[in-house]
C-alpha cells in the first residue's frame, strides 16, 4: 500500500493527515482515499496538485508500496 500524505483543507477533510492505501496507479490510490473519506475529501481533490515522493505525478503514474502521494492543496495568502 501506498502512503497518502494529505496537507491543509486535505487533512481537515480527512480527519488525518496520513494513510496507507492500496491502489496501482496514483489516480486509483486517490480515488480509494475518496472512497474511504467522503465527498469533502473529493471536492479538496478536485482543486490539489498530486505529488509522488516528491515530484509532480499524473493521476495514470504507476506506484508501489514503497512510495508516498501527497495531496497538496491550492495555498493562498500574501
Amino acid at each position: 500500500m501506498a502512503r497518502v500524505r494529505l496537507l491543509g483543507p486535505a487533512r481537515d477533510a480527512a480527519g488525518t493527515g496520513s494513510a496507507d492505501v492500496a491502489g496501482a496507479t496514483v489516480g486509483a490510490v486517490v480515488d480509494e482515499a475518496i472512497a474511504r473519506y467522503g465527498p469533502e475529501l473529493a471536492a479538496v481533490v478536485a482543486h490539489s496538485a498530486l505529488w509522488l515522493n516528491g515530484a509532480p505525478a499524473g493521476r495514470g503514474t504507476p506506484v508501489t508500496d514503497t512510495d508516498e502521494i501527497a495531496v497538496l492543496p491550492p495555498v493562498s495568502g500574501g
